[in-house]
């Protein structure tokens, strides 16, 4: 597993890495780009959903803020206040997420052992499996009906659609 010397970061974010992506999911038209944004009436930072082409603000539940991979990733590359690239998982892709919130340690890639025991579980069921931007935490993707069981609890949570998920493509 990735250590923090083996990782690229910038603004604190691990970089995307594209070659890293689950290709399936590059045929979707369902990329946004992300920035960091102080919302009011929430502690910390909040990811925002970005369209690629307008600049403006994206929407979970509006397909017409989506873009295709490449489009997110030009975004991406051209602007330094764009944080990252994300995927939208809608009921058209059969796709779903598991976000595993503060399960590793980016010094030395430890993972702890409920997270270990998911990770495993969901490569065994072909999931695609990444480090989050944060690099404390990792997203499974894979079909939606797999990786489903479990329910919406932190530090789990599974997403089906109408949700966003931030992709690294550093995959673990």
């Amino acid at each position: 597993m990735y250590t923090s010397q083996d990782t690229q970061t910038r603004d604190g974010f691990l970089v995307v890495r594209h070659e890293g992506i689950l290709p399936v999911m590059k045929t979707y038209p369902s990329w946004v780009c992300w920035r960091l944004k102080k919302v009011p009436g929430k502690d910390k930072p909040t990811k925002v959903p970005y369209d690629a082409l307008s600049g403006h603000r994206a929407s979970h539940s509006d397909s017409r803020t989506w873009r295709s991979f490449e489009e997110a990733m030009l975004a991406y590359e051209a602007d330094k206040a764009v944080h990252g690239i994300g995927f939208v998982f809608s009921s058209g892709d059969k796709l779903g997420g598991v976000d595993l919130d503060d399960c590793r340690d980016p010094e030395s890639g430890a993972l702890e052992p409920w997270a270990e025991q998911r990770l495993e579980t969901a490569r065994a069921l072909g999931a695609y499996c990444e480090l989050s931007p944060s690099g404390t935490g990792v997203h499974l993707i894979g079909h939606c009906e797999k990786l489903v069981e479990g329910g919406n609890r932190k530090p789990l949570e599974v997403y089906t659609h109408w949700r966003f998920f931030t992709v690294t493509g550093w995959s673990v």
